[in-house]
């Protein structure tokens, strides 16, 4: 979970400096296979579901943040 935490963040980051199409749709990519992994682990008890929207909450904005910089 950390792990793919982490990974979106930095792709997060490297999307900011240099923003290009590849770039933006391996972000979805990876932010829709840390999704899947949270939901996955509170469906089988490992997160609690407030954890887990918590964690989902996070990617998503920080995905807007360097989506949209300027917003």
């Amino acid at each position: 979970m950390r792990t793919l935490m982490k990974r979106c963040f930095v792709a997060f980051d490297a999307y900011k400096k240099e923003p290009t199409d590849d770039a933006k749709t391996n972000l979805k990519k990876d932010m829709s296979d840390t999704f899947s992994k949270i939901d996955k682990a509170v469906k089988r008890g490992v997160l609690h579901r407030n954890n887990g929207a918590n964690q989902k909450s996070r990617l998503s904005s920080a995905f807007k943040r360097a989506i949209e910089p300027n917003k």
